[in-house]
């Protein structure tokens, strides 16, 4: 924390976002931006999808859910752990960060039935609280399972 404190303190971006560390607040703090990009790209697909192609917002969710897995993905390799040994090489790394992320998505879905079936609210409401509790689950789970310090 201290790092990222004295980073900050300094503006130094290329530090917080960029330089490769094994500081494990700075790759959060990373992981939250690039989580960020993505949920872009997640919820501008979802809702692209659902209020503009007419599909179910069920379906949508999946197929946003892909367009910002792969998105996370390779912005995780360039940004966030970049300075970390993948315990698995590059093909099986792709293939359990994806095995974590359905498991996100499964919470996802459960929160968005959840939310809007049975609480009857608007199905982005439901996807704003399910994407903070899927930060936390795949940045933890990503880290402790494939990732070495």
């Amino acid at each position: 924390m201290k790092e990222f404190w004295g980073l900050l303190k300094k503006f130094d971006i290329k530090g917080i976002l960029i330089e490769p560390t094994h500081n494990g607040f700075l790759q959060f703090i990373r992981y939250a931006f690039v989580g960020g990009i993505a949920t872009i790209v997640d919820w501008g697909s979802l809702y692209f999808l659902t209020e503009k192609c007419g599909i179910i917002y069920f379906i949508s969710a999946i197929f946003a859910f892909i367009f910002g897995l792969v998105t996370n993905f390779v912005l995780c390799k360039i940004l966030v752990f970049k300075a970390s040994v993948a315990k698995v090489k590059p093909f099986m790394e792709f293939i359990h960060y994806g095995i974590i992320g359905l498991m996100g998505l499964g919470i996802t879905e459960i929160i968005l039935w959840f939310g809007t079936i049975c609480l009857g609210v608007h199905y982005m409401l439901s996807k704003i609280f399910a994407t903070f509790i899927v930060l936390f689950w795949n940045y933890i789970v990503r880290k402790k399972m494939l990732y070495e310090n």
